[in-house]
């Protein structure tokens, strides 16, 4: 199984964590895994390259960390919710708590 959490700070997102793997299918054929990697890895990305923010993020065998450093901006707020949109969808489509789970945690 999938396990997103997103991470909030007074309301404002601040990062996420993905990690974990769908099993929907064989490796290779699991749309849900690839799904889910694209737009986690695509977040990464977008937020290092076009924002000015500092971002701190972790790739290691199935588990993908980030979070943005100091003052968040808005474009990194809405990258981060973009990939909420995304991953919610997902649950949402395969209606089952047994491929992915969405978390929101406010943290300090």
């Amino acid at each position: 199984m999938i396990k997103a959490a997103f991470y909030t700070r007074n309301g404002q997102y601040i990062g996420f964590s993905v990690k974990g793997h769908a099993d929907y299918d064989d490796e290779g054929r699991d749309i849900i895994c690839a799904a889910v990697s694209a737009l986690t890895i695509n977040a990464v990305n977008s937020l290092e390259q076009l924002t000015n923010d500092t971002i701190i993020s972790e790739d290691s065998e199935g588990t993908i960390n980030c979070k943005v450093c100091g003052k968040v901006s808005p474009e990194s707020e809405l990258i981060i919710k973009s990939l909420r949109l995304g991953l919610c969808d997902i649950y949402k489509e395969y209606d089952s708590d047994e491929y992915i789970k969405v978390f929101f945690r406010e943290v300090n």
